[in-house]
């Protein structure tokens, strides 16, 4: 079954089959014109596993892999955490087989069990057709799961790259924010991603385009996440993302920069590779 088939069967479940019949950036034809067209995805990868909790990374490959995406924003990415995800490089190996330029950003690094083994690490990732000019891991106010005791306090884990579309600079997020039912916490991220953001604004000579992609763990009428769409346009897909059998809650999101990015569509994905469905979103840029 040919590349553009899978990606049709997965997105016309979704309902988009308008999205899914146009051409992706990577594509489209060169020539002049006023935008530049590129498809988004975001997904939570449950550190490998699907919806059984059965891990199975070629499972969650061919989920990929149907979207169709030039860019895709990653979340619960195991990179050699534990038995869970049989101790494999996720990130890697995701960019590998996918063919996709891969950044990771670490939310937790911790000592390798054995002496002289990689560090145990999890996190978000960034894939990219386009190469990736440069990668940061921002700090967000976290309360950590690895502490008995956490107090909320910065921590690494809100992963930025800076990608080249077609001559245009595009700064893509990745981020995850706190699962917890007090959103006390979500409040302090959101504050913190608008500072990141604004300080990248700031510092652009042109106007900046800019992606987020991630699994916000609240809904979009959440207070906490109002302060978000002053400066971003939430993307509607349509339908909820979480869990993915009998999905009840949209948890995750692509936004975008409200004057320098356009939508052309969006789509929840129906796929049980994890326990969260990927959002997927053809977007155009603006020149």
């Amino acid at each position: 079954m040919s590349l553009r088939r899978r990606t049709v069967e997965v997105l016309v479940a979704a309902g988009l089959l308008g999205a899914a019949l146009a051409p992706p950036a990577s594509a489209a034809g060169p020539g002049p014109g006023p935008s530049v067209p590129l498809r988004v995805a975001t997904y939570n990868i449950h550190a490998g596993a699907g919806m059984d909790n059965v891990f199975d990374l070629d499972r969650q490959v061919a989920a990929l892999r149907a979207l169709d995406a030039d860019v895709i924003g990653l979340q619960e990415v195991d990179v050699r955490w534990g038995d869970r995800s049989e101790w494999r490089d996720l990130a890697a190996e995701l960019g590998r087989r996918l063919r996709m330029h891969v950044s990771f950003a670490p939310i937790y690094s911790l000592d390798p069990v054995a002496p002289g083994d990689p560090r145990r690490e999890f996190g978000v990732a960034v894939l990219s057709r386009y190469r990736i000019v440069s990668a940061e891991n921002h700090d967000l106010t976290r309360l950590s799961t690895q502490d008995p005791n956490p107090v909320p306090a910065p921590a690494p884990g809100f992963g930025e790259v800076v990608l080249k579309v077609r001559g245009l600079p595009v700064h893509v997020y990745a981020t995850h924010l706190d699962y917890r039912g007090d959103p006390s916490v979500r409040v302090a991220q959101v504050a913190d991603t608008r500072r990141i953001m604004a300080e990248d604004r700031k510092h652009e000579r042109r106007p900046v385009r800019q992606i987020l992609l991630g699994d916000f763990n609240a809904p979009p009428t959440a207070p906490e996440l109002a302060p978000l769409w002053k400066e971003l346009t939430d993307i509607e897909p349509g339908g909820p993302t979480y869990p993915a059998q009998d999905p009840v809650q949209r948890i995750d999101y692509v936004a975008v920069s409200k004057d320098t990015v356009r939508v052309r569509g969006a789509a929840v994905a129906e796929t049980l590779a994890s326990d969260h469905r990927p959002v997927v979103a053809d977007l155009l840029l603006r020149r």
